[in-house]
This record gives C-alpha cells, structure tokens and sequence, in this order.
C-alpha cells in the first residue's frame, strides 16, 4: 500500500510513518517544511525496507496538492491511503482573534486536507485504486476551549468534510474516517505550552499527574489506530469520528468553566 502521510517528519505524523513500516507498507510519501529532518527521516524508512519519498512543502499552499500527488505519482505510478496530520494549533480567543490568524488557520487545518484528498482520490480513481484516508481531528472539535476558538472551529469543519467524503466516496471503494486524539504529549505542544502558557519546561509531569489515566495520550497509541483505519482489518469503518480522549462525551457532570478558563476581552483590541 502507498500511504500519503501530511505533517509526517515529526510527532503523530512521524509515529505514523514509523507504524505503517513496521506493518509492511510498500511506499510512502511524507510532507513538512523541514528538508534536514524530512530527508534524514526518508532515508531512515527507506534503509528499513519501505521506499520513502519526502516533500518539502507548505501544504497550505495553493500548489502544494498537486505538488504532493505528483510526487507521489512519479515514484509509485498511484496511491492508496492519506493521512492528514498536519495543523495549525496556536492560541486564539474571539477577543484577540485577527483575521490574518484566522484564515492561516482554515488554510491548514481544512483547506489543505480537503484540496489533498480531492487530487488523491483523483488519482485513485483514475488508477482502479481502492484506499483509505484518515484525518486527524480533535476532541476540541465538539466544542473546544475558549483559548482555542478558530482551531476548534477547523476541527469541527474537518469532521463534517469526514462524514461528507466517506458518504459520497464509498461506491469508489475508497473509505474515509477521523481520528480524534485529546491532550497529546508531542513535541509541538510542548513548545506552545512553553511560548504561549508561559508553562514550565517540565509542565508534562503536573499535567499528566491531573488525567484519569495517570498520562496524556501518546502518538504511538494514536498511531497505531490510525493504521488500523487504513487497514483491510477494519473492513467497512467508514465515516466515523474515532475520540481518543480520557473522556466521554455526553457523559458526567456539564464541565463548569473556571475563571481562568474565560477569555475577559482586557487584553487588548485588534479588528484584525
């Protein structure tokens, strides 16, 4: 199988490249903007049996689809699976929103998914190819933290385009469905949690202390059901909003927002 992974040179996108090699995949295409650490990761996969490609892109791009599939095209003749990791996720409130944060946001997290699968399932269908595609949502995407307004709209839209596409792709063979991880221990948050929470460098040992499960979520366990997804083992799974939280939604007492929860709209006025 030929998997498309977006965003997969580090974190959940890199623990997804790495399981889909472990599992025997026969090619890969990864994107990212860094050439060092996308080209040394290409050849690590390659060394290890599994053709990879690295794209070195902004997938926010108007071109970056075409880009990518082309690529894809060249080295492997056709694709089965994408995966669609890469996100934006900094810090925003309705308070300090602007607008140039705002459509940097959409661009990422729904445009460049939604424009990836379209010159995918293209070539797909023009190859005879059935396949898989997962994107990665959210939990905040049922609803979200107020610190987090314009990317928990992304992630709700993404859900929507999920349900939207595997309905409307299914009579080509071709599966669509999200998963959505909660607080996950990766590399990006950890720098957000230290440039926009002013949060201590060694922050991930109170934070995990406060889950249920004594940890946060970690990229090997939200990789590994993404490849379940992708593969013939989850036969017909399609269309579905997979939550990897320590949470149920629905479920327990309605969560009562403290104060430091609140945006209070005194930090400042942009009209963006």
């Amino acid at each position: 199988m030929i998997t498309i992974v977006n965003g997969g040179t580090q974190g959940l996108g890199e623990a997804v490249a790495r399981k889909l090699v472990a599992d025997g995949a026969t090619g890969l295409v990864l994107t990212g903007r860094s050439v060092a650490r996308g080209n040394a990761l290409a050849d690590e996969l390659s060394a290890l049996g599994t053709p990879t490609e690295f794209v070195s892109v902004d997938v926010a791009a108007p071109d970056a689809p075409a880009t990518i599939v082309d690529r894809c095209t060249s080295r492997f003749g056709t694709v089965n699976n994408v995966v669609n990791v890469a996100a934006l996720t900094t810090r925003s409130t309705i308070f300090d929103e602007t607008r140039q944060h705002f459509e940097a946001m959409m661009a990422t997290n729904v445009e460049a998914p939604y424009f990836l699968v379209q010159a995918a399932v293209r070539l797909m269908v023009a190859t005879d190819s059935s396949g898989s595609i997962v994107n990665v949502g959210s939990t905040s995407g049922h609803g979200g933290q107020p610190r987090l307004t314009s990317y928990s709209m992304s992630k709700a839209a993404l859900a929507v385009m999920t349900k939207n596409l595997a309905f409307g792709l299914m009579r080509h063979g071709i599966r669509v469905n999200q998963v959505n991880p909660g607080w996950m221990d990766t590399e990006s948050e950890h720098r957000v949690q230290l440039a926009e929470e002013n949060a201590p460098e060694n922050w991930l040992v109170a934070a995990e202390a406060e889950r249920p499960m004594g940890r946060l979520v970690k990229p090997w366990e939200v990789a590994n059901t993404i490849a379940f997804c992708l593969s013939p083992d989850s036969g017909m799974l399609t269309g579905n909003i997979i939550d990897m939280d320590q949470s149920v939604q629905g479920a327990g007492n309605p969560p009562i927002p403290s104060e430091s929860d609140m945006p209070t709209g005194r930090t400042g006025f942009s009209a963006g």
